[in-house]
Protein backbone atom coordinates (compact mmCIF):
# COMPACT_ATOMS: atom_id res chain seq x y z
CA UNK A 1 0.00 0.00 0.00
CA UNK A 2 1.38 3.37 -1.05
CA UNK A 3 0.39 5.85 1.79
CA UNK A 4 0.96 9.34 1.45
CA UNK A 5 4.28 10.10 3.43
CA UNK A 6 5.88 7.36 1.13
CA UNK A 7 4.73 8.59 -2.20
CA UNK A 8 5.46 12.38 -1.27
CA UNK A 9 8.87 11.60 -0.72
CA UNK A 10 9.38 9.09 -3.86
CA UNK A 11 10.50 11.67 -6.10
CA UNK A 12 13.36 12.93 -3.81
CA UNK A 13 14.52 9.62 -3.45
CA UNK A 14 14.56 9.06 -7.46
CA UNK A 15 16.45 12.66 -7.81
CA UNK A 16 19.26 11.43 -5.62
CA UNK A 17 19.79 7.73 -7.26
CA UNK A 18 18.84 8.86 -10.75
CA UNK A 19 20.77 11.37 -13.25
CA UNK A 20 17.33 12.38 -14.96
CA UNK A 21 13.80 10.98 -14.51
CA UNK A 22 11.15 10.56 -16.92
CA UNK A 23 7.84 11.77 -16.46
CA UNK A 24 4.14 11.85 -18.61
CA UNK A 25 1.27 14.27 -18.53
CA UNK A 26 -1.41 12.03 -16.63
CA UNK A 27 -5.48 13.93 -16.44
CA UNK A 28 -6.91 10.88 -15.61
CA UNK A 29 -6.75 7.70 -13.34
CA UNK A 30 -6.70 5.27 -16.91
CA UNK A 31 -3.78 7.47 -18.70
CA UNK A 32 -1.72 7.46 -15.12
CA UNK A 33 -2.52 3.56 -14.89
CA UNK A 34 -1.11 3.67 -18.88
CA UNK A 35 2.03 5.98 -17.44
CA UNK A 36 2.71 3.24 -14.48
CA UNK A 37 2.48 0.20 -17.18
CA UNK A 38 4.00 1.80 -20.03
CA UNK A 39 8.00 0.16 -20.57
CA UNK A 40 10.15 -0.56 -23.40
CA UNK A 41 13.39 -2.84 -23.47
CA UNK A 42 15.95 -0.90 -25.58
CA UNK A 43 18.51 -3.82 -24.81
CA UNK A 44 18.43 -7.06 -22.77
CA UNK A 45 18.16 -6.41 -19.07
CA UNK A 46 17.53 -2.52 -19.69
CA UNK A 47 13.86 -1.47 -19.29
CA UNK A 48 12.96 1.68 -19.11
CA UNK A 49 9.67 3.00 -17.91
CA UNK A 50 8.27 6.68 -16.32
CA UNK A 51 9.39 7.49 -13.34
CA UNK A 52 6.70 10.13 -12.27
CA UNK A 53 3.47 11.64 -13.50
CA UNK A 54 2.77 15.39 -14.32
CA UNK A 55 -0.57 17.06 -13.32
CA UNK A 56 -1.02 19.31 -16.23
CA UNK A 57 -3.20 22.32 -15.65
CA UNK A 58 -3.75 22.71 -19.20
CA UNK A 59 -5.07 19.18 -20.14
CA UNK A 60 -7.28 19.05 -17.27
CA UNK A 61 -9.01 21.99 -17.81
CA UNK A 62 -9.14 20.96 -21.78
CA UNK A 63 -10.88 17.69 -20.23
CA UNK A 64 -13.25 19.66 -18.89
CA UNK A 65 -13.90 22.24 -21.56
CA UNK A 66 -12.12 24.52 -19.76
CA UNK A 67 -9.67 27.57 -20.90
CA UNK A 68 -6.51 27.42 -19.89
CA UNK A 69 -6.89 30.39 -18.12
CA UNK A 70 -5.99 29.07 -14.28
CA UNK A 71 -9.56 28.73 -13.93
CA UNK A 72 -9.58 25.55 -12.23
CA UNK A 73 -7.56 26.02 -8.49
CA UNK A 74 -5.38 23.83 -7.03
CA UNK A 75 -8.04 22.38 -4.53
CA UNK A 76 -10.94 22.21 -8.15
CA UNK A 77 -8.01 19.69 -8.77
CA UNK A 78 -7.25 17.53 -5.65
CA UNK A 79 -10.28 15.21 -6.31
CA UNK A 80 -8.93 14.14 -9.83
CA UNK A 81 -5.08 13.85 -8.05
CA UNK A 82 -7.12 11.83 -5.22
CA UNK A 83 -8.47 9.43 -7.90
CA UNK A 84 -5.17 8.89 -9.95
CA UNK A 85 -3.42 7.92 -6.53
CA UNK A 86 -6.16 5.67 -6.03
CA UNK A 87 -4.70 3.07 -9.18
CA UNK A 88 -1.73 4.49 -9.46
CA UNK A 89 1.76 4.27 -6.78
CA UNK A 90 4.02 6.92 -9.45
CA UNK A 91 4.96 10.23 -7.74
CA UNK A 92 3.15 13.23 -9.17
CA UNK A 93 4.21 16.73 -10.00
CA UNK A 94 1.76 18.94 -9.93
CA UNK A 95 1.67 21.89 -11.88
CA UNK A 96 0.64 25.19 -10.01
CA UNK A 97 0.02 27.50 -12.48
CA UNK A 98 1.42 31.22 -11.09
CA UNK A 99 0.47 29.68 -7.77
CA UNK A 100 -2.17 32.64 -6.87
CA UNK A 101 -1.39 35.01 -4.09
CA UNK A 102 1.05 34.27 -1.77
CA UNK A 103 -1.35 33.53 0.98
CA UNK A 104 -3.44 31.49 -1.51
CA UNK A 105 -0.38 28.87 -2.54
CA UNK A 106 0.56 28.82 1.53
CA UNK A 107 -3.21 26.86 1.37
CA UNK A 108 -2.57 25.21 -2.01
CA UNK A 109 1.11 23.98 -0.49
CA UNK A 110 -0.61 22.40 2.49
CA UNK A 111 -2.94 20.96 0.52
CA UNK A 112 -1.40 19.01 -2.17
CA UNK A 113 1.59 17.73 0.45
CA UNK A 114 -0.98 16.43 2.47
CA UNK A 115 -2.83 14.54 -0.35
CA UNK A 116 0.70 12.76 -1.97
CA UNK A 117 2.05 15.42 -4.35
CA UNK A 118 5.62 15.23 -4.41
CA UNK A 119 6.40 18.71 -6.25
CA UNK A 120 4.39 21.74 -7.09
CA UNK A 121 6.00 24.04 -10.39
CA UNK A 122 4.91 27.41 -10.37
CA UNK A 123 5.53 29.82 -13.28
CA UNK A 124 7.00 33.80 -12.56
CA UNK A 125 3.65 35.40 -14.77
CA UNK A 126 1.12 37.40 -12.87
CA UNK A 127 -2.50 38.70 -14.27
CA UNK A 128 -4.40 36.07 -16.53
CA UNK A 129 -2.54 32.96 -17.26
CA UNK A 130 -2.54 32.46 -21.02
CA UNK A 131 -0.97 29.31 -22.17
CA UNK A 132 3.17 29.94 -22.41
CA UNK A 133 3.61 28.29 -25.95
CA UNK A 134 1.81 31.22 -27.32
CA UNK A 135 4.42 33.38 -26.08
CA UNK A 136 4.22 37.20 -27.22
CA UNK A 137 1.36 36.38 -29.74
CA UNK A 138 -0.53 37.03 -26.22
CA UNK A 139 -0.38 39.55 -23.54
CA UNK A 140 1.43 37.79 -20.74
CA UNK A 141 3.26 39.41 -18.43
CA UNK A 142 6.19 38.38 -16.21
CA UNK A 143 6.13 39.08 -12.11
CA UNK A 144 8.58 41.03 -10.50
CA UNK A 145 11.51 38.95 -9.03
CA UNK A 146 10.94 39.68 -5.54
CA UNK A 147 7.36 39.41 -5.65
CA UNK A 148 7.88 35.56 -6.75
CA UNK A 149 10.28 34.94 -4.52
CA UNK A 150 8.09 35.91 -1.65
CA UNK A 151 5.88 33.76 -3.10
CA UNK A 152 8.19 30.82 -2.82
CA UNK A 153 9.39 32.28 0.34
CA UNK A 154 5.48 31.78 1.64
CA UNK A 155 5.32 28.03 0.04
CA UNK A 156 8.34 27.08 1.77
CA UNK A 157 6.74 28.14 5.41
CA UNK A 158 3.86 26.26 5.08
CA UNK A 159 5.90 23.09 4.29
CA UNK A 160 4.92 20.34 6.59
CA UNK A 161 8.08 18.40 5.34
CA UNK A 162 11.14 18.83 3.68
CA UNK A 163 9.99 15.86 1.02
CA UNK A 164 7.72 18.51 -0.87
CA UNK A 165 9.47 20.71 -3.42
CA UNK A 166 8.70 23.80 -4.85
CA UNK A 167 9.99 24.49 -8.27
CA UNK A 168 10.20 27.59 -9.94
CA UNK A 169 9.37 28.08 -13.65
CA UNK A 170 11.05 30.94 -15.77
CA UNK A 171 9.28 32.27 -18.98
CA UNK A 172 12.02 34.83 -19.25
CA UNK A 173 12.91 32.46 -22.66
CA UNK A 174 9.15 32.04 -23.53
CA UNK A 175 8.43 36.16 -23.32
CA UNK A 176 11.97 36.69 -25.69
CA UNK A 177 13.66 38.42 -22.84
CA UNK A 178 17.28 36.90 -23.01
CA UNK A 179 19.47 34.54 -21.08
CA UNK A 180 21.12 37.03 -18.89
CA UNK A 181 17.21 38.00 -16.96
CA UNK A 182 16.41 33.93 -17.20
CA UNK A 183 20.28 33.13 -15.40
CA UNK A 184 19.37 36.47 -12.82
CA UNK A 185 15.80 35.10 -11.83
CA UNK A 186 16.62 31.48 -11.63
CA UNK A 187 19.69 32.50 -9.71
CA UNK A 188 17.05 34.92 -7.56
CA UNK A 189 14.56 32.00 -7.45
CA UNK A 190 16.93 29.05 -5.85
CA UNK A 191 18.33 31.87 -3.02
CA UNK A 192 14.79 32.54 -2.26
CA UNK A 193 14.04 28.53 -1.64
CA UNK A 194 12.79 26.68 -4.60
CA UNK A 195 14.23 23.42 -4.87
CA UNK A 196 14.31 22.91 -8.40
CA UNK A 197 13.85 25.35 -11.86
CA UNK A 198 11.83 24.28 -14.86
CA UNK A 199 13.23 26.42 -17.75
CA UNK A 200 10.62 26.49 -20.48
CA UNK A 201 11.15 27.49 -24.18
CA UNK A 202 9.04 27.46 -27.67
CA UNK A 203 12.03 27.45 -29.56
CA UNK A 204 11.80 24.43 -31.73
CA UNK A 205 15.80 24.28 -32.57
CA UNK A 206 16.10 23.71 -28.70
CA UNK A 207 19.32 25.25 -28.61
CA UNK A 208 18.88 28.05 -26.23
CA UNK A 209 17.44 25.48 -23.74
CA UNK A 210 21.09 23.89 -24.00
CA UNK A 211 22.78 27.07 -23.57
CA UNK A 212 20.66 27.84 -20.29
CA UNK A 213 21.39 24.47 -18.61
CA UNK A 214 25.32 25.05 -19.69
CA UNK A 215 24.97 28.19 -17.94
CA UNK A 216 23.24 27.70 -14.79
CA UNK A 217 24.76 24.42 -14.28
CA UNK A 218 28.13 26.64 -13.83
CA UNK A 219 26.55 28.07 -10.68
CA UNK A 220 24.16 25.21 -9.49
CA UNK A 221 25.68 21.69 -10.49
CA UNK A 222 23.14 20.21 -7.98
CA UNK A 223 19.65 22.33 -8.46
CA UNK A 224 17.01 19.98 -10.14
CA UNK A 225 17.21 21.20 -13.22
CA UNK A 226 13.38 20.08 -15.55
CA UNK A 227 12.58 20.98 -19.09
CA UNK A 228 9.27 20.39 -21.14
CA UNK A 229 10.42 19.38 -24.77
CA UNK A 230 7.02 20.15 -26.24
CA UNK A 231 8.61 22.55 -28.79
CA UNK A 232 11.61 20.97 -29.39
CA UNK A 233 10.66 17.56 -29.65
CA UNK A 234 13.24 16.19 -31.89
CA UNK A 235 15.39 16.42 -28.99
CA UNK A 236 15.81 12.86 -27.62
CA UNK A 237 16.11 12.12 -23.48
CA UNK A 238 19.27 11.24 -23.71
CA UNK A 239 20.34 14.55 -25.36
CA UNK A 240 18.59 16.39 -22.30
CA UNK A 241 20.36 14.42 -19.61
CA UNK A 242 24.05 15.15 -21.06
CA UNK A 243 22.80 18.85 -21.25
CA UNK A 244 22.69 18.58 -17.39
CA UNK A 245 18.83 18.27 -16.77
CA UNK A 246 17.12 15.82 -14.05
CA UNK A 247 13.61 15.71 -15.03
CA UNK A 248 12.17 15.83 -18.49
CA UNK A 249 8.04 16.37 -18.84
CA UNK A 250 6.18 15.12 -21.73
CA UNK A 251 3.63 17.32 -20.49
CA UNK A 252 0.21 17.03 -22.61
CA UNK A 253 0.50 13.85 -24.82
CA UNK A 254 -1.51 11.77 -23.62
CA UNK A 255 -4.27 13.98 -24.04
CA UNK A 256 -3.52 15.02 -27.32
CA UNK A 257 -3.10 11.62 -28.57
CA UNK A 258 -6.43 10.53 -26.93
CA UNK A 259 -8.22 13.38 -28.34
CA UNK A 260 -6.83 12.71 -31.82
CA UNK A 261 -8.08 8.94 -31.29
CA UNK A 262 -11.63 9.49 -30.46
CA UNK A 263 -12.20 12.66 -33.05
CA UNK A 264 -11.05 9.94 -35.65
CA UNK A 265 -13.04 7.04 -34.11
CA UNK A 266 -16.43 9.23 -34.00
CA UNK A 267 -16.11 10.24 -37.24
CA UNK A 268 -15.63 6.78 -38.90
CA UNK A 269 -18.31 5.20 -37.37
CA UNK A 270 -20.78 8.13 -38.74
CA UNK A 271 -18.74 7.87 -42.29
CA UNK A 272 -18.89 3.27 -42.39
CA UNK A 273 -22.55 3.27 -40.89
CA UNK A 274 -20.59 0.46 -38.95
CA UNK A 275 -18.01 0.26 -36.10
CA UNK A 276 -16.27 -2.84 -37.75
CA UNK A 277 -13.47 -0.82 -39.52
CA UNK A 278 -12.44 1.34 -36.20
CA UNK A 279 -12.44 -2.40 -33.86
CA UNK A 280 -8.77 -2.39 -34.86
CA UNK A 281 -7.63 0.91 -33.86
CA UNK A 282 -9.81 0.36 -30.03
CA UNK A 283 -8.76 -1.38 -26.77
CA UNK A 284 -9.42 -5.20 -26.69
CA UNK A 285 -12.16 -5.81 -24.08
CA UNK A 286 -9.47 -8.83 -22.77
CA UNK A 287 -6.69 -6.00 -22.37
CA UNK A 288 -9.23 -3.90 -20.09
CA UNK A 289 -9.47 -6.85 -18.00
CA UNK A 290 -6.11 -7.22 -17.45
CA UNK A 291 -5.50 -4.12 -16.98
CA UNK A 292 -8.03 -2.63 -14.17
CA UNK A 293 -7.65 -4.82 -11.29
CA UNK A 294 -10.96 -6.56 -10.27
CA UNK A 295 -13.07 -6.01 -13.60
CA UNK A 296 -12.93 -9.67 -14.44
Amino acid sequence: MMTSDKRRSELKRLLNSKSCLRALEAHSPISALLAQHACFEPAPGNTVGYDAVWSSSLTDSTQKGLPDIEILSASNRLLNVHEIFDVCALPMIFDGDTGGKPEHFALHVKALELAGVSAVVIEDKRGLKKNSLLGNDVLQQQDAIEEFCDKIRAGRASRITDDFMIIARCESLILERGMDDALQRCLAYVDAGADGIMIHSRKKDGQEIIEFARLFRQRHPDVPLICVPTSYAHLKFEELERAGFNVVIYANHMLRSAYLAMKGVAEDILRNGRTLEIEPRCLGIDEILRLIPGTA
